[in-house]
């Protein structure tokens, strides 16, 4: 079974800021386009098995199906639905942020 990726708005907001930032603020335009490309590679890779990487530890996430998967420095975090076969990215952000703060933020799952 080959599941759908979609992408919530917020979540391509965090990819288009990592891009900029690394890109216009850090001035390595060759490294942000690779990460970037490294990423949806990855968050790619959950249609075939997306249920591979663990549930977030942290309540009240951990109960609504919330999963993480890291790719370099990063976090994508996602839920699933079954019933629609569709894998939700719902944020990717720096993993030395405050990602508890930045996950009660979130609206969109």
């Amino acid at each position: 079974m080959s599941m759908k990726i979609v992408y919530t708005h917020t979540a391509r907001q965090d990819l288009r800021e990592i891009y900029e930032y690394i890109a216009f603020t850090l001035l390595v335009p060759g490294t942000a386009h690779s990460l970037t490309d490294k990423i949806m590679a990855d968050i790619r890779s959950l249609e075939k098995f997306p249920e591979r990487n663990p549930l977030y530890k942290d309540e009240p996430w951990r109960s609504q199906g919330v999963r993480f998967m890291p790719v370099k420095n990063y976090l994508v975090f996602y839920t699933l639905k079954k019933e629609t076969e569709t894998v939700s990215i719902a944020r990717i952000m720096y993993g030395g942020c405050d990602i508890s703060k930045q996950l009660e933020e979130t609206i969109e799952w």
